[in-house]
């Protein structure tokens, strides 16, 4: 059995004491984040291009790299997130969403869950930024960006996770596509 003592409770994250007993019987009091998730989508377009937005962020001290990616809204689904975070932040619409997994934040004080999603057949549609939006949109071949994360240039986990997911997936349609190839040849 647990208590809880709510601590502050604002639009993304609600803070709270939770007293929890542990597998091991130990009774514990944890600070405690609960958010109510998110999605983020890696856009690919057929020439092997991902567009990366450069974002400011004050936490992390400036402006960083990341995926598109927002909150899940009350109800929402993260497929119906990631595809409008797509069209919001960098004015694309996805034919096709591909999910490709999802990542816990910080497990150690947060339940935060970002569900990773690749979008294919993308077309140009409105940007409509929100106010506290400051960020800039770039476009680059997936192998630069997945270099930028080796060169130490990409920090943000959500955006390192979904970019090697989506390279993994990219060489896993690959290997179909040659091995059908392959077949049709013999």
């Amino acid at each position: 059995m647990s208590t809880t003592r709510q601590i502050y409770k604002g639009r993304i994250v609600d803070l709270r004491l939770e007293e929890i007993t542990l597998p091991n019987q130990v009774t514990i009091t944890m600070e405690m984040i609960r958010h109510p998730g998110a999605a983020a989508v890696v856009p690919l377009d057929d020439e092997g291009h991902v567009t990366l937005i450069h974002q400011f962020r004050h936490a992390a001290g400036g402006f960083i790299w990341e995926i598109p990616a927002g909150k899940l809204d009350d109800g929402e689904q993260p497929i119906e997130c990631a595809a409008r975070e797509l069209q919001e932040e960098v004015g694309l619409a996805a034919g096709e969403l591909i999910h490709l997994g999802s990542i816990l934040t910080a497990p150690g004080f947060c339940d935060e869950r970002i569900h990773l999603f690749l979008a294919r057949a993308l077309t140009v549609v409105p940007q409509r930024l929100e106010h506290d939006e400051v960020l800039s949109v770039s476009r680059m071949p997936l192998t630069s960006a997945i270099a930028m994360i080796r060169r130490g240039e990409i920090e943000d986990a959500k955006t390192i996770a979904g970019l090697h997911h989506t390279a993994e997936h990219v060489k896993g349609e690959q290997r179909t596509d040659h091995r059908q190839q392959t077949d049709r040849g013999r």
